[in-house]
């Protein structure tokens, strides 16, 4: 097989461009292993970014035959078999572009809609910048109790579907108001807003909702929903934006 990468060194002044390695595929073997067998056999300073290997930390997202994923869950010998995916409401970053054939090739490329670095390390900042103007932490309504705060289980499980966010960009790249719009706060912080809003223990009073009540926040959404199609955990952000706009509508016309 081949892998096929877009290389740039991140001056403005010079232009991407892409080079080709020949990598004997073994059983098993991520794109992930593939970048590293780069580096092993051909250019050490091939730049990526990990950590765990294992689709926990999230590092590794890039665009892969131009749909975002994590490059340490995706294999190869399933790129290469045409193995489907949902197919992605199009936008600019994965229309067009180099060509590649899929039943030989692997395509890899940085992430789309943030600032490349180097290769394929792109820089997270104005992605983490959306997250934290989120205030993405708990805040309780009250102090402390004695004992521990209950919580129902379904309310619990209805949590739990957002905390399990990696944030790891892929959504942020998938997004097509996002590469339109950089002003945009992106699905994962809106989700995590989200998150905090169905949270029996804060203060409530859709004060949450608030938070991303504006023009770059929930309203900003076109239910493009790439989100959902490209998340590693499986995560809505399309429906906590829906359910969240339809509860605002409903509580500024009951005048709340």
């Amino acid at each position: 097989m081949m892998l096929k990468v877009l290389r740039h060194d991140g001056r403005p002044e010079t232009a991407p461009h892409y080079d080709l390695f020949e990598i004997d595929p073994e059983p098993g073997m991520t794109v992930l292993g593939a970048l590293f067998r780069v580096r092993e056999v051909y250019d050490d300073s091939l730049a990526f970014r990990y950590s765990c290997r294992g689709a926990v930390c999230g590092s590794c997202a890039m665009l892969v035959n131009r749909y975002p994923a994590l490059a340490c869950r995706t294999q190869v010998a399933g790129l290469l078999a045409g193995e489907e995916r949902e197919p992605l409401a199009p936008y600019p970053a994965i229309e067009g572009g180099e060509a590649w054939d899929a039943g030989t090739t692997v395509l890899v490329e940085p992430l789309p809609h943030l600032p490349v670095l180097r290769d394929l390390v792109v820089d997270m900042a104005p992605f983490f910048a959306h997250y934290r103007a989120m205030r993405p932490t708990f805040a309780p309504a009250d102090r402390a109790p004695e004992r521990e705060r209950s919580m129902a289980p379904e309310t619990a499980g209805a949590l739990e579907v957002y905390t399990a966010c990696l944030l790891c960009g892929a959504c942020y790249g998938a997004c097509p108001v996002d590469g339109d719009d950089p002003a945009y706060a992106g699905p994962a912080a809106l989700a995590k807003v989200y998150r905090f809003h169905l949270d029996p223990r804060e203060a409530g009073n859709g004060r949450r909702l608030r938070t991303a009540d504006t023009p770059d926040g929930w309203w900003r959404c076109e239910f493009h929903a790439n989100c959902r199609r490209v998340c590693p955990r499986g995560i809505e952000p399309n429906v906590a934006i829906g359910r969240a706009r339809a509860e605002l509508t409903r509580r500024k016309k009951g005048g709340e």
